[in-house]
């Protein structure tokens, strides 16, 4: 199934209209609802983790890549969607989670990282060891980068199944996982030489290191095609902008972009960045926030609905344990308290995500999951607080149960993925 993505590549190379979309989140209705959009277009699904959600330590999610992969496999199952249509992949892997230890510690620590998620089965691998560590200079020149590529590629190689081999992403100009700190500034596109440069180097690495055969399993590059959100903005894609990075990739063999960062961006964006031969899509946030969305509105509808037992209280729950352990999100917002407030609540870089797992929030969720099962909202509430929901359900096309409506939410922000990456057929 891996080579399925080199097949997307060459597909996209040749005609650009054909990509993917990546889904990065543990969040469960996340997963539950990609799986059952993929299930329904008859495509594959690529879900990736993050080396800080999970790695050999467990991340904050605290899963190892055994445990994700399982984790995965047994939400597909529950929907039966095969899992022979399923890519796993390992998004920014390299030392960013011991970034405040020397490098030579950091790096060993990554290498055992890529070594689990290769032997776990990921067979998509961003190789990104753009991060200074704790003795190096605050900027890595491009040698420095490449080479500690090779070394995560050299550690991944050494364990890889031969039936099964891994693909590998290069390029770094994103924010670091979690996202940028600082409001937006204006996005300047990657400027060819850059590109180049960053291609050029790296396949020379490789080439010293005998990692030949690795790099004809290089299928994507990072670059920055300046699409980027902050807490309340969106800078949209604009082709005309990138017309020399979308036609400099075509002069390297088999090679396409991963595109960063693509959370709320429009349909018609989407679909443009597919053709500029950005063929794989990454989007994590924007889910998360969908769901959000929807848990929001679900619980509006509680609050109106449910007077014969306790109430899930979510919304207050949640901030109170946003407020009670702040580190996820403090550092990236600012302003007056009101700001910070709401910025917990609604902002698009939706910190919000990392507070889920927490044991407070998974007990209101139950309770709210609960309370509008047992007791299902009439339509009037629906249509007050979830109208696309509402006009599903309406229609015969979704059941009115809360985790119904919530991966519903989810499956519109996906589908436009889907239309985009011309997903509705089958790729393989």
């Amino acid at each position: 199934m891996s080579a399925a993505l080199k097949k997307i590549a060459e597909a996209n190379r040749a005609d650009a209209t054909q990509g993917i979309y990546s889904v990065c989140s543990a969040h469960r209705q996340v997963i539950e609802a990609a799986v059952l959009q993929a299930k329904a277009d008859q495509s594959l699904l690529l879900i990736e983790a993050t080396c800080n959600q999970v790695n050999q330590e467990g991340g904050y999610t605290g899963m190892t890549p055994n445990d994700f992969r399982d984790y995965v496999r047994a939400i597909a199952a529950e929907f039966s969607f095969s899992t022979d249509r399923l890519i796993l992949g390992g998004d920014h892997l390299g030392p960013n989670p011991w970034r405040s230890e020397p490098a030579a510690q950091a790096i060993a620590a990554a290498k055992t990282m890529v070594e689990h998620y290769v032997r776990a089965g990921f067979t998509k691998v961003h190789l990104d060891a753009s991060m200074a560590c704790a003795d190096d200079p605050q900027a890595l020149n491009d040698e420095v980068v490449a080479a500690r590529a090779a070394d995560l590629c050299q550690a991944a190689e050494s364990v890889a199944d031969p039936a099964s081999t891994p693909y590998y992403i290069i390029g770094t100009e994103v924010p670091v996982p979690g996202g940028a700190h600082e409001d937006l500034q204006e996005l300047a596109v990657t400027r060819v030489e850059d590109l180049t440069r960053t291609i050029d180097i790296h396949r020379e690495v490789f080439k010293a290191r005998g990692l030949q055969g690795a790099w004809e399993r290089v299928i994507g590059v990072v670059v920055q095609p300046a699409v980027e959100f902050d807490h309340s903005r969106v800078i949209d894609y604009q082709p005309e902008k990138a017309k020399a990075l979308s036609e400099a990739i075509l002069r390297f063999e088999h090679l396409v972009y991963e595109a960063h960062s693509t959370d709320y961006q429009t349909e018609a964006a989407l679909t443009n960045l597919v053709r500029d031969h950005f063929a794989i899509l990454k989007v994590g946030p924007g889910l998360t926030y969908a769901a959000r969305e929807a848990l929001f509105a679900l619980s509006h509808i509680e609050q109106e609905w449910v007077t014969d037992r306790p109430l899930s209280d979510i919304r207050a729950k949640l901030d109170e344990v946003m407020v009670a352990q702040p580190k996820y999100w403090e550092p990236y917002y600012g302003g007056t308290e009101a700001a910070r407030a709401l910025a917990r609540k609604y902002s698009f870089s939706d910190r919000l995500r990392y507070y889920w797992p927490d044991p407070t929030v998974e007990a209101s969720f139950q309770v709210l999951v609960k309370n509008l099962s047992e007791t299902p909202p009439p339509l009037s509430l629906l249509s007050q607080f979830a109208p696309s929901a509402f006009r599903a359900i309406r229609n015969g096309e979704l059941n009115n149960d809360p985790l119904s409506i919530i991966r519903h939410r989810i499956q519109e922000v996906l589908g436009m993925y889907a239309r985009a990456c011309g997903m509705s057929q089958k790729l393989v």
